[in-house]
């Protein structure tokens, strides 16, 4: 199996190609573009990430990660999740420059598959730009994106990105924690930056921002999907995520040993809050996240008859079990399909072939 995780999700296996497999090849090629060109415009997830983003910040655990990333990318036959090596938290105080360079050792030797991230300090602080000039400076092939924390206004991307240009790493995409009021208040204008490919809910420093007007319950796996103004600053994440075509991240579940609550918090972010991404803090989180934000069975088998139908009628509106599809819900179904890529769920030959034929 051919993997590349780096890149993007695995492009499946290249195996000879017969039968429905080979036709629809011949549709693609003599009868339409690839579905991505035809269906996916600016507001239709413009980028593609894995679904889990998980965090580390000890350097043990940090290799660990990176271990069971290579791991899982070997037994789903994709890379289900990115490994964000974490300094904000992860550095000791007075020891940040030490940590960013074990970051950096870390990152210089894992897989060229892997998918590595770092979340450096925040702008305003002392070693943001040390952290920059480090990790961006000597990592800018390596990473897939730079996570900054505590992300206020525009111009806080914008001092990110002129780090990223100092340290000759401007390709880097930077993904942003939204953490206050005021942040979310800004979250349309922030996922609008060009340079941003994601942004994230950060619950803890939310809640606390509030001077306790929210209470410590809006920070547990329940309250957060119950607490009003919680659940109002992540749908207006989401919301500006999905305007400008950027990758809506969920925040963290605390409670890491109640598998029960990643869970259900996860199936509440990917079908009820309109993210597609979530955090992870332990290994024990990874696989249920996957879980939750995986199409079923039947929606995968219902996406590739619509999308093989779309297809031979050359993208023109069709009659699929009594009801009329055109491009617009062709382009739901193509998603559905990206996402059961994206989780390492098995497609049917007819479904499948997109992903041979061609790549990110």
């Amino acid at each position: 199996m051919n993997i590349e995780c780096r890149a993007g999700p695995l492009q499946a296996s290249s195996a000879p190609l017969t039968g429905s497999v080979l036709h629809a090849v011949k549709s693609v090629g003599d009868h339409s573009r690839h579905p991505r060109e035809v269906l996916l415009g600016a507001q239709a997830a413009a980028n593609f990430l894995p679904v889990c983003d998980h965090y580390s910040g000890v350097q043990a655990r940090m290799r660990k990660s990176l271990q069971l990333q290579a791991e899982m990318t070997e037994e789903f036959g994709a890379c289900v999740f990115d490994v964000t090596l974490d300094c904000e938290d992860g550095a000791p105080v007075g020891g940040e420059a030490d940590h960013a360079a074990m970051v950096v050792a870390l990152a210089t030797h894992a897989s060229d598959k892997a998918r590595v991230a770092v979340r450096v300090h925040p702008v305003d602080h002392p070693a943001f730009d040390s952290d920059m000039a480090t990790i961006a400076g000597k990592l800018a092939d390596r990473l897939v994106h730079i996570m900054v924390p505590k992300v206020e206004t525009v111009a806080d991307v914008m001092k990110a990105e002129r780090a990223l240009v100092a340290a000759s790493a401007l390709h880097l995409p930077l993904h942003v924690l939204i953490e206050s009021p005021a942040a979310v208040h800004r979250a349309f204008d922030i996922a609008a930056h060009p340079r941003v490919q994601s942004l994230s809910f950060g619950l803890m420093d939310f809640v606390s921002a509030h001077g306790g007007a929210i209470p410590a319950e809006g920070m547990s796996s329940q309250g957060q999907f119950t607490h009003p103004l919680v659940v109002r600053a992540k749908l207006e994440i989401a919301s500006a995520c999905h305007a400008h075509g950027k990758v809506p991240s969920h925040c963290v579940v605390t409670e890491f040993s109640n598998t029960e609550a990643i869970k259900a918090a996860a199936g509440k972010a990917a079908r009820e809050l309109g993210y597609t991404r979530m955090w992870s803090i332990h290994p024990d989180q990874i696989r249920p996240i996957l879980e939750a934000f995986s199409p079923s069975e039947a929606e995968i088998e219902v996406a590739t008859k619509i999308i093989a139908a779309a297809a031979h009628s050359n993208w023109a509106p069709i009659n699929f079990d009594g009801k009329l599809h055109d491009r617009a819900s062709y382009r739901y179904f193509w998603q559905v399909l990206e996402r059961a890529h994206q989780t390492g769920r098995p497609l049917p030959a007819e479904a499948q072939v997109y992903f041979q034929a061609t790549s990110r």
